[in-house]
């Protein structure tokens, strides 16, 4: 009897992996994924049997992975964490009687959030400014709502070639509500190859600086820059013996 893994492998190499992601990737006869990210795990799949394809092949790759997994042990891939943004929830809507098992990996906000400090500290959201699968209106009512609600957000999916403006009106939207000296950090390729790290105010922001392999954190009104480090206090000063 076969088995589908749904993994999620972090940020993209293997060093960032969980040791569980690893040891799946390892067991599985069948490694099945995006051409891009197959290629960030090569010295873990060599002599496996490899199916991939390109950009938006995602419901093609569910159903060779389901298909495969009623006979071998199959693992389908995605960066970050499978149930964010991933193939999770797809595998799970297709699904019949496989036996799958989903694997949790470090997604993307978590992985920015490292490099500049601790933003996330506090109450926050994930926004994905793609309308390729969600109306751009909702997406706005989304970060919207998210500002109002004083949550630290990360943007996903942040600009691309046919959605250049799609940043600069969200941004808009949160100057609304929240202080121009808010902080607001873009990592690019976390914890990757490449990787390059900016941190703005709200104010000062620059989105020339951004693309799809970016992420964009937006603090809420206690965030702040220390030494050129985001933070988000949880409110720990707020007790006695918390001494600055």
């Amino acid at each position: 009897m076969g088995k589908l893994y749904v993994i999620g492998m972090g940020p993209g190499g293997i060093e960032h992996m969980t040791i569980k992601a690893k040891k799946a990737i390892e067991d599985s006869e069948v490694i099945i994924g995006y051409t891009k990210y197959i290629d960030l795990i090569t010295p873990l799949i060599q002599g496996k049997e490899v199916f991939s394809t390109g950009m938006k092949g995602e419901i093609p790759r569910c159903k060779k992975a389901l298909e495969l997994s009623r006979e071998k042990k199959v693992a389908i891939i995605s960066t970050g964490d499978a149930g964010i943004y991933g193939m999770a929830g797809l595998i799970l809507q297709m699904k019949n009687d496989e036996v799958v098992e989903i694997i949790p990996g470090v997604t993307a906000s978590s992985a920015a959030a490292s490099i500049v400090g601790a933003p996330l500290m506090h109450d926050n959201c994930n926004i994905s400014l793609s309308d390729l699968l969600t109306p751009y209106d909702l997406i706005k009512k989304r970060v919207e709502l998210a500002t109002q609600g004083d949550f630290i957000i990360s943007l996903y999916n942040p600009k691309s070639k046919s959605r250049p403006n799609n940043l600069s009106e969200v941004l808009n939207i949160v100057r609304k509500y929240r202080d121009g000296k808010t902080p607001v950090a873009v990592v690019k390729n976390a914890l990757r190859d490449g990787q390059e790290t900016y941190i703005f105010t709200l104010d000062d922001f620059d989105d020339s600086v951004v693309d799809m392999l970016s992420i964009v954190i937006i603090g809420n009104s206690q965030s702040y820059i220390k030494d050129n480090i985001f933070i988000t206090p949880r409110g720990y000063e707020k007790k006695e013996e918390f001494n600055l």
